[in-house]
């Protein structure tokens, strides 16, 4: 019985991956441009010494993506580069963390294969650790992007021990400064995980519209919310009263659409530094960068389609169990949680949908 069910969850995967198959057309070239943006939280501190991640990893070259006929072009700079500022182009910010690089050069192909325009997209990457850049570029030599360095030491003091130690990494928490991070003409962007593939149009999301908020995302509202909180917050009225008058859903934070020029005007960044700073004294939550986001912005978020983040496939933060989709369409496959794709593919013990991830890397080998 037991070898029936696997097949059967190995054939439903592979029937879903026939559905999800990343299409084979081909795009125009993307171009790289040189980060130049440096302020207090991009500067490449003298202590940190630079990590050489090509000694680390290796990727394979990705194939060159055009845009299709009907797609606008960018504008360019007088030196040739693409203007970060061009109002055509699509704003999508991912971290790149030396444990999840795999996880996100997988993201960054995904997007360009199911993107009509991928000239059109300008990636925003965030670090912690030098010699990106040359990686990324080697990978996708004419992609679109900056790097921007995150200096941990904004965040490291703020951290509590989380339920996992890989959610009380400093550059989690990157996200929070998005507003101040990337320049000032940059109005809108899409924040994204590492450990996502997108299988639709990413312009699709991008055109969402916020109406009134700030931040756009699926909302799980059948979610126990107030597991996300510890008994401390839910009995004390001066911080459980937060959500008085809001009807608080929760939200996944590894897919949102950002207005950072609502953000900007407001100061987010400081009301999610001030549930960070009570938090180390009173212990109101578990979970990492997720509960200040919550605290801040739940019950004021703009509902995306749940097609947008097919999210838990890397099942708990515990033991990462595997997991089914939930039911409807998809354009964005999630696995958040513990067990990442990359990790278990390579110790031969896959989860079923984890082969809908695959087609997407580009890991060569390590040196």
């Amino acid at each position: 019985m037991l070898w029936i069910m696997r097949f059967s969850g190995f054939f439903s995967a592979a029937m879903v991956m026939i559905v999800l198959s990343p299409s084979l057309q081909s795009f125009p070239p993307a171009e790289a441009i040189r980060s130049s943006h440096l302020d207090n939280y991009l500067r490449l501190p003298s202590q940190v010494s630079p990590v050489d991640s090509r000694n680390r990893f290796s990727f394979r070259k990705a194939s060159v993506f055009r845009n299709a006929d009907e797609c606008g072009s960018t504008a360019y700079t007088i030196t040739g580069e693409t203007s970060v500022c061009d109002p055509s182009l699509v704003h999508v910010a991912i971290t790149l963390d030396v444990e999840y690089l795999r996880g996100s050069i997988a993201a960054v192909h995904s997007i360009l294969q199911h993107s009509m325009c991928p000239e059109n997209i300008f990636f925003h990457f965030l670090v912690s650790e030098t010699d990106m850049e040359t990686l990324v570029r080697s990978t996708f030599p004419r992609l679109k992007f900056k790097v921007y360095y995150f200096d941990p030491n904004i965040v490291r003091s703020r951290i509590s021990t989380s339920v996992r130690q890989a959610l009380e990494q400093p550059l989690n928490y990157a996200r929070n400064y998005l507003a101040d991070l990337l320049e000032p003409c940059v109005r809108r962007v899409i924040y994204l995980d590492s450990d996502l593939v997108v299988v639709d149009d990413i312009a699709k999301l991008w055109t969402t519209s916020l109406g009134s908020r700030t931040i756009g995302a699926p909302e799980y509202c059948h979610a126990n919310f107030l597991k996300y909180f510890t008994a401390a917050f839910w009995n004390d009225k001066r911080f459980s009263g937060t959500f008085n008058g809001r009807k608080p859903c929760y939200f996944n934070t590894g897919v949102m659409v950002i207005d950072l020029k609502k953000w900007r005007r407001v100061g987010y960044t400081k009301r999610i530094e001030r549930w960070m700073e009570i938090q180390k004294s009173h212990r109101i939550y578990e979970l990492g960068s997720l509960p200040p986001f919550l605290l801040v912005f739940a019950g004021h978020v703009a509902p995306i389609e749940h097609r947008w983040n097919q999210h838990g496939l890397g099942g708990d933060n515990v033991r990462g169990s595997c997991r089914d989709l939930h039911p409807g369409p998809v354009s964005l496959l999630h696995w958040s949680g513990s067990g990442k794709p990359w990790f278990r593919l390579d110790s031969k013990r896959p989860c079923p949908l984890d082969a809908l991830w695959a087609p997407y890397d580009l890991y060569g080998h390590s040196h």
